[in-house]
C-alpha cells in the first residue's frame, strides 16, 4: 500500500499561510493529487479495522469548511480528517484520525455523552472499577496512549457519587477520549499504517466496556435484546 508521501503536508502547510479561494483554485491540482493518496490511504484503514470489528459507514471529511453559520471562518480546513463509529446501537465508540503538518493524532471515545448516557457511564465505572482499571492499565493502552483517559471534568464529585469514591477521577470526567500524537518524521515512516491500526485496535476493550454501560440497563440487562 502506497504510504503518505511529504508533498501532501508541503501542500497542507501552503495552504495554511494562502487559505483563499483563488490560491485554492490556482493550486487545485496539487489538492487533487494529495486528496486521492489520502483517501486511498484512509480506505485501507477503514478495511483493515472492519475486518476485526463492527463498524458503521466511513466518513471522510471534505476539506471546505462549513460558512453558514461563521463567516469569519478561513474557507478550507487545514488537515485532511477521518472518521468511522463502531456499528450502532449494539456497539458503541467510534474511531478519528487527523493528518496534518500541525497536528496528526488518532482518537476515539465519547466526546459529549448525552445526559442519560454520561449517568449510565459513571454507573458502570463506580460498579465495575477493578475492570475498568485494568483496561486503562493495560499494556496496549499503556503503549500506545500512555494510559490516559482524555476529557473535560466536573471539579467535584458528579451528583450522586461521593468524592471518596477510588474511580473519583474517571467518574468527575464529562468526556472520555483516548488520544495518540505522531510527530511529522513518525507519519512518514514505513510503519505508519500499522501504528494507526493497532492504536485503533487497543481502543476495543475501552470502547467494549463503554458499549455494556450504554447498551444495559443499572441491573445489568439489555436494552436491545
Amino acid at each position: 500500500m502506497m504510504g503518505l508521501t511529504k508533498d501532501i503536508f508541503s501542500f497542507l502547510s501552503a495552504l495554511s499561510e494562502n487559505n483563499n479561494k483563488e490560491w485554492f483554485s490556482d493550486n487545485k491540482k496539487d489538492y487533487e493529487k494529495a486528496k486521492s493518496i489520502v483517501n486511498e490511504f484512509f480506505k485501507t484503514i477503514y478495511s483493515e479495522i472492519e475486518n476485526k470489528d463492527y463498524l458503521g459507514a466511513i466518513k471522510i471529511y471534505r476539506i471546505y469548511n462549513d460558512l453558514r453559520f461563521a463567516k469569519d471562518k478561513p474557507p478550507y480546513k487545514t488537515h485532511f480528517g477521518l472518521y468511522f463509529p463502531r456499528k450502532q446501537p449494539k456497539y458503541r465508540g467510534g474511531y478519528y484520525l487527523c493528518i496534518s503538518p500541525k497536528e496528526t493524532f488518532v482518537g476515539g471515545g465519547f466526546f459529549n455523552p448525552e445526559p442519560k448516557d454520561l449517568l449510565r457511564i459513571r454507573q458502570e465505572i463506580a460498579a465495575e472499577g477493578e475492570e475498568m482499571l485494568q483496561i486503562m492499565e493495560s499494556v496496549p493502552i499503556k503503549k500506545y496512549f500512555g494510559g490516559i483517559l482524555w476529557g473535560e471534568e466536573v471539579k467535584t464529585a458528579p451528583k450522586g457519587f461521593k468524592k471518596e469514591d477510588p474511580m473519583i477521577d474517571f467518574l468527575r470526567k464529562k468526556q472520555f477520549l483516548l488520544k495518540r500524537d505522531f510527530s511529522t518524521e513518525e507519519v512518514f515512516q514505513e510503519n505508519f499504517f500499522e501504528e494507526i491500526v493497532q492504536s485503533f485496535l487497543a481502543m476495543r476493550p475501552f470502547f467494549d466496556f463503554m458499549t455494556r454501560a450504554l447498551t444495559t440497563d443499572v441491573n445489568g440487562i439489555s436494552l436491545y435484546e
